[in-house]
């Protein structure tokens, strides 16, 4: 029976979500013979966790799946135990970097990771507590489905059960090493009102997203496109495509990857920096790695805590260091896409060495441009007045911090490229605490 971890990292009140990712995962033991762990790791404040807490308790038993609910103290004991148990050097700093005290979107999957390599897992299945399930009729419409038909079977074993392939036929042979769809309602990002507000300065804002030398045309449609997901159409019908899967294509709340890939290669442990989860879906796409694209969307919604005056900061933050750590990520996957296959062993699999050299390579990037990003912001921000004006001056106080921050984190990636192999070797058959039966 494969087992398979089906997560859910959240630092916010969710127990509706954690009811609905529950009846996913009884979904995939259902009509795949699939063992399904449901691992919720629970950042929240103790109101939210003791409610989560209680909703755990009261979801109902069901063969094949396994719930693990575990606070911050469980992770850390569990972490602190593995770090131990790797051998690896400066043991504090590893820990600091898998359980930081400010949100980390890369950290929070990150521990996923090495929790499900632990469970003895063979793929993770992410979802996030600001989204939802579409219907169709009165039935939810779960990813879970197709990353379970597809995912680690050998691409050419998959072809005849997706809707159409535009797969090379030169890697055929690899096994799907990703599944994932996007998102329908809100933007992932939420900069919308900035486009109301001024078309010109949403373009020159969200501009700094896209690489450099991009052709203009190309340009002004990633800008036009960026952060939309799959729009507002609703599901009708299910359409798959085996490909090697752009990045752009897919979101993080709706994503499976493959052991083969993230027990290689972690993801940036980057705090409040959105984007940085991103990072294994690049390397997926430029190594060749086949995938499949499908439309069960899931439906993203921004909480009331994102539209408060405290929330609204924190996530301008949060998109301000995304904006100033662009350079070094497009230094990283440039030089992805020109390694391609290179990027592989003889057995197909990632070579971290090879993508810890390039994330060292883009350290050396001239600060000057990070701070130049922080002038348009400005710039952009103090144009628009308002609250904008506002998060011109929170950002402006934290300037050479942000700068340094997004510098240091790129080195503590790699640092933490070089380790992860030994942690992930160390995380064993560990005992979790958990509510049901296989």
């Amino acid at each position: 029976m494969r087992r398979i971890c089906l997560t859910l990292p959240t630092h916010r009140a969710c127990a509706g979500t954690i009811r609905a990712v529950a009846e996913e995962a009884a979904y995939g033991a259902r009509h795949f013979d699939a063992e399904v762990h449901l691992l919720i790791l629970d950042s929240s404040g103790a109101p939210d966790l003791a409610e989560h807490r209680r909703t755990v308790a009261a979801l109902p038993r069901v063969p094949g799946v396994v719930v693990h609910h575990l606070d911050e103290t469980g992770q850390r004991n569990f972490l602190r135990e593995v770090i131990a148990r790797s051998g690896a050097a400066e043991p504090d700093r590893l820990l600091g970097l898998m359980l930081p005290s400010r949100v980390s979107y890369g950290a929070c999957t990150n521990r996923a990771f090495l929790f499900a390599s632990a469970l003895g897992c063979a793929s993770v299945h992410r979802r996030d507590s600001d989204s939802r399930y579409q219907h169709l009729g009165e039935e939810p419409v779960f990813p879970l489905h197709h990353e379970l038909t597809a995912l680690g079977r050998r691409a050419a074993d998959v072809a005849g059960l997706v809707s159409r392939s535009r797969l090379d036929p030169a890697y055929a042979h690899r096994p799907v090493a990703l599944v994932g769809g996007s998102f329908v309602g809100e933007m992932s990002v939420d900069v919308e009102e900035i486009r109301r507000l001024d078309p010109l300065v949403y373009e020159d804002v969200i501009g700094l997203s896209v690489p450099d030398g991009i052709p203009e045309l190309w340009r002004r449609n990633l800008i036009a496109e960026s952060f939309r997901g799959a729009g507002t159409a609703a599901f009708t019908r299910d359409l798959t495509t085996l490909t090697t899967v752009s990045p752009t294509r897919v979101d993080m709340c709706n994503i499976a990857l493959a052991r083969e890939v993230y027990e290689r290669v972690p993801l940036p442990p980057a705090t409040d920096t959105i984007g940085s989860d991103y990072f294994l879906l690049h390397l997926v796409h430029d190594a060749r790695l086949p995938g499949v694209l499908h439309n069960r969307h899931i439906v993203n919604f921004h909480t009331g805590e994102r539209r408060s005056d405290s929330g609204f900061l924190a996530y301008q933050l949060r998109f301000a260091k995304f904006l100033v750590s662009a350079p070094h990520f497009h230094s990283v996957y440039a030089g992805t896409a020109a390694a391609g296959e290179s990027l592989l062993g003889t057995g197909g699999e990632l070579r971290a060495s090879a993508v810890a050299g390039l994330v060292r390579e883009s350290i050396r990037l001239d600060r000057v441009e990070n701070t130049e990003r922080l002038d348009v912001v400005d710039r952009s921000y103090r144009k628009l007045g308002g609250r904008y004006a506002e998060a011109a001056d929170f950002l402006a106080t934290r300037r050479d911090r942000i700068v340094d921050e997004v510098r240091d984190e790129m080195a503590e990636f790699a640092l933490l490229i070089d380790a992860w192999g030994s942690l992930v070797r160390a995380g064993g058959n560990h005992e979790l605490s958990s509510k049901g039966a296989a």
